[in-house]
């Protein structure tokens, strides 16, 4: 029998969502009534399955860390008031801390006079940020069309591809093994694991996979697909794999791959979702080799840790298929004042404080000391590797990678697995992180490599990764 709904019920989750919301702190009683509550509404409406692998759940389910709130730029506290210091960084959001203060005062602000756009007069916000990254962007870049999150970027640029290149009769996309460009159908399409795919399946048709960083295989792949006539019309590609592990292109790669598009009239998508925004020790990761895109695609830290947005970035050639109908793709949502505004006040903390510059020189510190366990633990660590504040630890199994995140976790440092390669662990502080800070994770990390057990049972590692 079908339960029928109950305002009344309602009425009462949400006064008391409200109440806790208002209140600064919780007493021990609160704070354990919250944990059950939390864990049970997991468990019976968000999906239980997020139980059964959160290094934040014990074993028999009966306790949870449920985060409470930011603690400083780089730590957060749960609701027994225990302290986390930070270095996964929302995967990839919190390049300039937890509630900086500049992001959330010109939010604050914004909310006090508008939260959201008419529809119908201008909105300034919006102009100013596309101005913004006009100049802040590699090249020709010109044009941005604003979104929520990186996979609605993906998919702005994919369509925004299509726009151009149908005329053209090319409706083939590249992509790489390995890659994650979002779970949408079309972000999906291009996204390179199968556990995320078959599921979906037919995706959107015409797109295909090339091993990443092989140049000779992009240009095996441009050349088949001239001869059958199923033409090629864009490339899109991460300067450097997130999810994919944290896997770095050799050098000369992208510039090589750029040469190949202009030779067979094919635009250039990078998403940079995860490695922009000072991620890698540059503004943008294409910039390490001058590599300039036709269409850029960021989310994640765009919108500063506090509101979720997404640009894709174009030249004024691709971008001016959308000039005579500005209606052909549109979201009620993207570029809403209060998201343009954390956007805005992101990249002048970026620039202000030179934080790229931090990422490079405290990136190295980790990576480096990552290497140096490496060569200590050969029977665990296979290698440490990263570019800036992007690190990756990889373990010789997907045993001793999740083993290794949860006695992180025990030691209240925050790291996680990536999702299209199970057996590296991201280290992914923001960018704001110390010089002391970072002495701490390398001393946490040989901690957790001395005490690390060889399995942790009852855990479905083919489910989680």
């Amino acid at each position: 029998m079908n339960r029928l709904p109950s305002s009344a019920s309602a009425l009462a989750c949400t006064a008391h969502a409200l109440n806790i919301i208002e209140k600064k702190s919780l007493s021990h009683e609160e704070m354990k009534a919250l944990n059950r509550e939390v864990i049970d509404s997991f468990q019976q409406h968000v999906n239980p399955g997020f139980l059964e692998y959160r290094k934040s759940v014990t074993a028999g389910g009966d306790y949870g860390a449920v985060e409470w709130q930011a603690s400083s730029l780089n730590t957060l506290f749960d609701t027994q008031g225990k302290e986390y210091l930070d270095c996964l960084g929302g995967f990839g959001i919190f390049n300039v801390g937890h509630r900086n203060p500049t992001v959330v005062s010109a939010v604050q602000h914004q909310l006090e006079k508008q939260p959201l756009h008419s529809q119908e007069l201008l909105d300034p916000l919006r102009a100013m940020l596309a101005k913004t990254l006009a100049t802040l962007t590699p090249g020709k870049l010109k044009y941005s069309f604003f979104s929520n999150s990186g996979t609605e970027s993906v998919e702005a640029a994919i369509k925004l591809a299509k726009a151009y290149q149908s005329p053209r009769g090319k409706f083939t996309f590249i992509a790489a093994s390995g890659a994650f460009h979002g779970k949408s159908l079309g972000a999906l399409s291009a996204t390179a694991k199968s556990t995320f795919r078959k599921p979906f399946m037919p995706l959107l048709p015409g797109f295909r996979h090339v091993p990443f960083g092989n140049i000779d295989a992009m240009r095996t792949m441009l050349h088949e697909c001239r001869k059958t006539g199923d033409d090629v019309a864009a490339v899109m590609l991460e300067p450097i794999q997130g999810e994919g592990g944290v896997i770095l292109p050799p050098a000369g790669y992208l510039p090589a791959v750029r040469k190949l598009c202009d030779e067979f009239g094919a635009l250039l998508i990078f998403d940079e979702v995860q490695t922009g925004m000072g991620r890698t020790g540059k503004m943008f990761a294409c910039e390490h080799e001058n590599v300039q895109p036709d269409i850029l695609c960021l989310a994640k830290a765009l919108g500063g840790g506090v509101m979720p947005i997404g640009a894709t970035v174009a030249t004024e050639e691709v971008f001016s298929v959308l000039f005579d109908n500005p209606f052909l793709h549109t979201t009620t949502f993207g570029g809403n004042p209060l998201a343009c505004a954390a956007a805005l006040a992101t990249i002048h903390v970026l620039l202000e404080q030179n934080l790229p510059a931090q990422a490079q020189q405290k990136g190295q510190m980790l990576v480096d000391g990552f290497q140096a366990l490496a060569r200590e633990f050969p029977d665990k660590v296979v290698e440490g590797r990263g570019q800036g504040l992007l690190i990756a630890i990889e373990f010789c199994d997907n045993e001793t990678g999740y083993s290794f995140a949860s006695e992180m976790f025990r030691q209240q440092v925050l790291v996680a697995g990536t999702l299209n390669n199970s057996k590296t662990i991201r280290v992914e502080p923001p960018l704001t992180i110390t010089p002391e800070q970072c002495e701490h994770v390398l001393s946490c990390a040989r901690k957790a490599l001395e005490g690390m057990r060889p399995r942790i049972a009852n855990i479905n590692y083919a489910k989680i990764c």
